[in-house]
């Protein structure tokens, strides 16, 4: 597998899974290893993950779950080509499809209710007219440039079958809107888990569930602590990651 000057591969710790990825322009972090822990794929499930980056949920998902078939929509070109390079790599390509599109455009790429299962780790901030270049790739990873939360949770809503689940990260100084932007779209919240980085640190990330036509009953799980001390990560997060 031939790699660009400025790639790596990486190693997943999952089925002896690797991933490409280009440290100057975007990698995965810990809230995507976390998302892939916290959403639930029932055997034969379909995955849907919006604004997948390098793939790295799919390629997860597809390792710890049954699911029968996995997609991921990713508008940067450079992303999509290192993630069916990654796909191809794991020996996934009849299980994985990464496909080049806009959220905002996922009802026209996908057919409607066809999904059992949605993820996704979206921008999380909010698009400020400060960025200095707004069309780099970390920009628009981190930056709502080309989509904001209302897209992404819209998206989710029309390509999920009634009962399907929406898992999404997030920051907890949005969660006020995310819930509200969910309950709107009949994506009802049906559980939530906030990540702190130290037990006696503010939360600095939330994961989300929702049911699409859910009713309404929301269980808040226990918090989840990242780290015991200075690098050293918790026994949940070991699990999680795999090691």
């Amino acid at each position: 597998m031939h790699l660009k000057d400025s790639e790596r591969l990486d190693d997943l710790q999952r089925n002896g899974y690797k991933i490409i990825q280009d440290p100057g322009k975007f990698c995965f972090g810990m809230d995507a290893v976390l998302l892939s822990g916290f959403a639930s794929v029932k055997p034969g499930g379909r995955v849907l993950d919006l604004g997948t980056g390098t793939g790295i949920i799919p390629i997860l998902l597809e390792a710890k779950t049954e699911g029968s078939y996995f997609a991921g929509l990713e508008i940067q070109e450079e992303s999509v080509d290192m993630a069916r390079r990654s796909v191809e790599l794991n020996g996934l390509s009849g299980k994985i499809d990464i496909i080049h599109g806009d959220i905002k455009e996922a009802d026209g790429l996908f057919d409607a209710a066809s999904f059992d299962v949605v993820t996704s780790n979206p921008p999380y901030m909010i698009n400020e007219h400060g960025l200095k270049n707004p069309d780099s790739p970390k920009a628009i990873a981190r930056h709502e440039v080309c989509c904001n939360l209302e897209d992404v949770i819209r998206a989710a809503a029309r390509v999920l079958k009634p009962g399907g689940h929406f898992y999404m990260v997030h920051r907890p100084f949005r969660l006020a809107e995310i819930m509200n932007l969910m309950s709107g779209m009949k994506l009802e919240p049906k559980r939530l888990q906030l990540v702190y980085p130290y037990v006696d640190k503010e939360p600095n990330m939330v994961l989300i569930e929702g049911v699409r036509g859910g009713r309404s009953r929301l269980t808040v799980e226990k918090p989840l602590i990242v780290y015991e001390e200075p690098g050293k990560y918790t026994q949940e997060i070991y699990d999680i990651y795999g090691y």
